[in-house]
Parts: C-alpha cells; sequence; structure tokens
C-alpha cells in the first residue's frame, strides 16, 4: 500500500510541481491549503482566495483531493504579535523563519497527522537526510534558491517525517515542468516580501498597528539632517525612503544610510558615503536551535549566513555557558541585524540558527 503524503499547497508554482512529483514517485498525495491571514489587501481583495483557486485547480488537475486550514488565530498568537514586539523595540525581525516553525512545521504538521499523514511534504528548495533517526538539513541543489535558512529553527521531531520534492531541482526546471503539464500555476510570478503582507507597502501597513513617533535625523557629527516617520520603519544600512538627497551645503558625492538606532532618544543616525560604520567585526546570538544537535565541543570554525541569499562567511564560533552564541567574523560583515537569524553552516549541512542580539564594531 502507498504511504500517504499531505503537502501544504500554497498555489504557487513550488508547491504544485511538489505535488506532481510526489504524485509521479507514487505517493497517496493530499493537498493542504493554509489560511494564514484574514485580511484583505489595499485593493479589498484577499490575496488567500485567488491562491486557493490555483489549489483547486492544481489538485483538480492531477487528481489528488485538497482541503483547507485556517490558522489566522495561531498566526495572530505565535507569530504576528512577535513581529509586532520586535518592531516595537526597535529590531528587524523575520516572520517567515518564525512561520515555519510556529505554523507549517507546527499546526499543519498536526493537521496532516489527522489527514493520515505518513509524510508531510513542502515546496522549500532543501535537502534531508534522514540517517538512523537523526534528522540533517541541507542545501539544496539550486544554490540561488536554496531556502534552509529560513528553516533554522527546526527541530528533530518537526524533521523526522518531512520530505522536499524540490531539493534536486532548478527553479527553471520546476517552471519547465510546470508548463509541461499545464498547471495553473506554471506562469505565477514568486511571492515576495514577508508572508503576510505581500505586495502591499510596508510603512502603510506597519502603520496601521504601531502608532509611529517622529524624531531627529542625525548625521555621524551629532547634525540633525532631517526628521524620520518613526525608528521603526528603518533598517540598518538602508538608503531608500530617507529623503535626504537635496540638502543644503551637500556639495560631497554618494548616498546617505542609516547605521543606528537610539530608541531611548527616538533618534535615527545616518551615514553619507561612508559606509565604515556599518562593519561589525562579532556578534552575539540568543535562541540557537541546533540541527541535529548540539556540537561537543564549544569553540569551532565554519561558515554562517546573516541575511539570506548572502554568500557563507568563514566564522569562528564559541558556545558561551548561557547557551548563547559568541560569533567572530573572519571578515568584517556589512549590517549585520538585530532581531535577524545568524545561521550556520558546515559545507552543505545546515548547523541550525538564533537571533543576532547584537553587533561589535
Amino acid at each position: 500500500m502507498s504511504k500517504t503524503v499531505v503537502i501544504g499547497m500554497s498555489g504557487g508554482v513550488d508547491s504544485s510541481v511538489a505535488a506532481l512529483l510526489l504524485k509521479q514517485q507514487g505517493y497517496n498525495v493530499i493537498g493542504l491549503f493554509m489560511q494564514n491571514w484574514d485580511e484583505v489587501d489595499e485593493n479589498g481583495c484577499c490575496t488567500a482566495e485567488d491562491d486557493f483557486v490555483d489549489v483547486r485547480r492544481v489538485s483538480a488537475l492531477l487528481d489528488i483531493p485538497y482541503y483547507t486550514v485556517n490558522f489566522a488565530k495561531e498566526y495572530m498568537d505565535r507569530v504576528f504579535s512577535y513581529f509586532l514586539a520586535e518592531y516595537k523595540a526597535g529590531r528587524t525581525p523575520n516572520p517567515d523563519v518564525l512561520c515555519n516553525r510556529e505554523i507549517k512545521f507546527g499546526p499543519f504538521l498536526e493537521e496532516a497527522k489527522k489527514l493520515g499523514a505518513d509524510y508531510i511534504a513542502t515546496g522549500h528548495y532543501c535537502k534531508i537526510l534522514h540517517d538512523n533517526c537523526v534528522h540533517y538539513l541541507q542545501k539544496a541543489k539550486d544554490q540561488n534558491k536554496d531556502q534552509t535558512y529560513f528553516l533554522n529553527q527546526l527541530s528533530q521531531a518537526q524533521l523526522a517525517d518531512v520530505l522536499f520534492p524540490l531539493q534536486d531541482m532548478d527553479k527553471p526546471d520546476v517552471r519547465k515542468i510546470a508548463l509541461e503539464y499545464g498547471l495553473a500555476t506554471a506562469k505565477k510570478k514568486d511571492s515576495t516580501g514577508i508572508c503576510f503582507i505581500g505586495e502591499r507597502n510596508f510603512k502603510k501597513f506597519l502603520s496601521t498597528y504601531l502608532p509611529a513617533q517622529r524624531g531627529k535625523i542625525l548625521d555621524l557629527s551629532g547634525k540633525q539632517v532631517g526628521e524620520h516617520d518613526g525608528l521603526m520603519y528603518y533598517t540598518l544600512g538602508q538608503r531608500k525612503g530617507l529623503e535626504l538627497g537635496g540638502i543644503k551645503g551637500d556639495t560631497e558625492g554618494g548616498r546617505w544610510f542609516v547605521v543606528k538606532k537610539d530608541l531611548k532618544r527616538n533618534i535615527l543616525y545616518v551615514s553619507h558615503g561612508d559606509e565604515s560604520p556599518l562593519y561589525s567585526k562579532s556578534c552575539e546570538v540568543s535562541g540557537f536551535n541546533w540541527i541535529p544537535k548540539k556540537p561537543e565541543q564549544t569553540e569551532f570554525s565554519c561558515m554562517a549566513k546573516f541575511r539570506y541569499r548572502q554568500p557563507d562567511q568563514p566564522v569562528r564560533v564559541t558556545i558561551k555557558q548561557d547557551g548563547g552564541l559568541h560569533i567572530e567574523f573572519e571578515e568584517k560583515q556589512r549590517a549585520v541585524t538585530e532581531g535577524q537569524y545568524a545561521v550556520l553552516y558546515d559545507g552543505i549541512n545546515c548547523l541550525g540558527g538564533g537571533v543576532i542580539e547584537s553587533a561589535e564594531y
């Protein structure tokens, strides 16, 4: 009897092709669509409705059953509340990482088991190696699309019964297969930005949840060069949206960018042309999740990413007594941002990740 796989179908091309591949491999495939966000966008459209239409069309073509489940409350409690708290604290969170741990491999997994799943699957670009009940998260064949960064918080229990059908696929080949089989999502563009905000104006979206407090923009000499709309709207290294282009007496070349936020005094610090204040030599990391387990040695060298799609950076890691990490960079790193994730790698193996608490300059 064939094994049952419940696949998370988002209405995108990746999960559509993943479902097709599983069907071809002889699995009994069931599609499960998650609605994590109930609100409409700026045009009054609920994008989840459009996505679910595509899930229905793909499922009908593949002749697989499909279900929908609403996790909006869980999402609000476990992901969005954290997202708002982090922005309020002047940090830049990564809710997509949390969404994977708290929703896609949490309540989704429970729902899949109710449907009789032997395995769950997603359209993520990454590999999984199951070896004697130890589960290794590995980089996908398509390094440009590799999404292990976003899965750095998954536990061994969450990885135990997972399949990633796209692990050996290149994105162009995925599109090609979708076209070849006439999938409704073949030419659908990839979703960008934060999962629940989608294509909406981020500033406008955030302002409906957090009251903004205007304040001064100072350069590093302490001179006021403008006003900001609220510290939460800005992130380290940001160039766009500062509106400092036409400052009187500004004859030097180069662009303005954010180098520091002073939450207590509500001041945004910027630099002009000189990027050196953005480069740090090390960082402190908390809440580290080890995959598959914490190493025995407390000091070791490996590679790291401090943001998605960044090339691997050589680092020296020290595990502190409280479980936090001190990560020393071989080369200074630009815009290592509080609230984002530091993710470690040993070759193709993802060793896990944790939240960046501070960077040392």
